[in-house]
C-alpha cells in the first residue's frame, strides 16, 4: 500500500486504526527489548497480513514504551544510581562507582546520538531504502552470526560493577549498529557486552541501563517530529493506544529475556534471528513478501 507522509514523516500507522496498532503494539513491545529486531517484525508482520507499513516514525515513537518498561523493571538500579550519583556530586566524591557509571553511560550515548543526527534524513524519509526487506533480512543473519560468536568466545565472568569506561564506549559504539533496521539495539549491545566477558544477565542489565538515554532521545525526538508534521488528533490517539499496549508487552519481554539468560543462554535468539533472516530473504525472493 502507498506510504502516508506528512512533511516527509511516515505516518502510515494512523491509517491502520486502533485495533491493528494495538496488535502491532504487542509485537513491537515484545521485540523492541529482545535481541531479535523490532523493525524486522514491524516490516514483516504487516506485509504478511496485507497491511501498510506503520513507518519508521511509529517504531521510533514506540521507544517510549520501551523506556517505560526498562525504567519500571530496573527501577532499583536506576534509583540507586541516581541517588548515589547526586549524593557523590554533592560531596564532591567524583570517584564514586555509581557516578562514574552514569557519566560513562552518558559518554557512550554520544556515538549513536551523532550517527542518528547524521543519518536521520535517510532513516526517517518516506519509503526509506534502509527499511527494505532484503536489508533487514541480511542484517538479521549478520547479527545472529555475531551473537553466536559472542556466545562461543565469551567468558561470562564479569559483573556490571567491573565495567570500565572502555567497556561503556565499546558497547556504546556497538549501539550505533542499531540504526540499521534489522540489527536491534538490544542485540548489538548484548552481543558487545557478552564479547567483553560479562555474565549473560549482567550483559543484559548493562545493555538496558546504557540504552535508557538513547531510547528516551529517540522516542521524544520522534514525538517532536510528529508534532512538527501536524499529526491530527486521530493519529495521536492511535499512537497512544500503541504506546500503552507496547509498554505492558515490553515489560513482559524484559522479564522473559532475563529468565532465559539466567537459566540458559542467548542461543534461542541466535537461532530465531538466523531463521527469521533466511525466511525474509526467501519470502522476498519468492514474491511472498512485497
Amino acid at each position: 500500500m502507498a506510504t502516508v507522509c506528512a512533511q516527509g514523516v511516515d505516518t502510515g500507522f494512523a491509517a491502520l486504526g486502533y485495533g491493528k496498532v494495538a496488535f502491532l503494539g504487542v509485537i513491537q513491545g515484545i521485540t523492541e527489548l529482545l535481541p531479535i529486531s523490532s523493525t524486522a517484525h514491524m516490516r514483516v508482520v504487516p506485509a504478511l497480513l496485507g497491511w501498510r507499513d506503520p513507518g519508521s516514525a511509529f517504531s521510533a515513537a514506540m521507544q517510549l514504551a520501551a523506556l517505560a518498561a526498562v525504567l519500571s523493571y530496573f527501577w532499583g538500579d536506576v534509583s540507586r544510581l541516581a541517588g548515589e550519583s547526586l549524593s557523590a556530586m554533592g560531596r564532591r566524591r567524583f570517584d564514586n562507582p555509581s557516578l562514574r557509571l552514569v557519566v560513562w553511560i552518558g559518554l557512550a550515548t554520544i556515538p549513536i546520538g551523532l550517527a542518528g543526527i547524521f543519518l536521520s534524513p535517510v532513516l526517517n524519509q518516506c519509503d526509506s531504502p534502509m527499511r527494505g526487506l532484503r536489508v533487514i533480512g541480511w542484517a538479521c543473519i549478520g547479527m545472529a552470526a555475531l551473537l553466536a560468536v559472542a556466545e562461543i568466545v565469551a567468558r561470562h565472568r564479569r559483573y556490571l560493577r567491573d565495567a570500565s569506561l572502555l567497556d561503556a564506549l565499546i558497547v556504546g559504539i556497538a549501539q550505533v549498529g542499531a540504526l540499521i533496521p534489522g540489527v536491534s539495539r538490544s542485540g548489538s549491545t548484548l552481543t558487545a557486552a557478552l564479547g567483553l566477558g560479562f555474565r549473560r544477565e549482567e550483559a543484559a542489565r548493562f545493555s538496558f541501563l546504557l540504552g535508557i538515554p538513547t531510547i528516551a532521545l529517540a522516542g521524544f525526538t520522534e514525538l517532536w517530529e510528529l508534532h512538527k508534521a501536524h499529526l491530527d488528533n486521530h493519529g495521536w490517539s492511535v499512537l497512544a493506544v500503541g504506546l500503552v499496549v507496547a509498554s505492558v508487552s515490553a515489560f513482559v519481554a524484559i522479564w522473559g529475556l532475563m529468565r532465559v539468560l539466567e537459566r540458559f543462554s542467548a542461543w534461542p535468539f541466535v537461532i530465531y534471528r538466523g531463521a527469521l533472516g533466511v525466511a525474509i530473504l526467501v519470502g522476498v525472493g519468492a514474491g511472498w513478501l512485497a
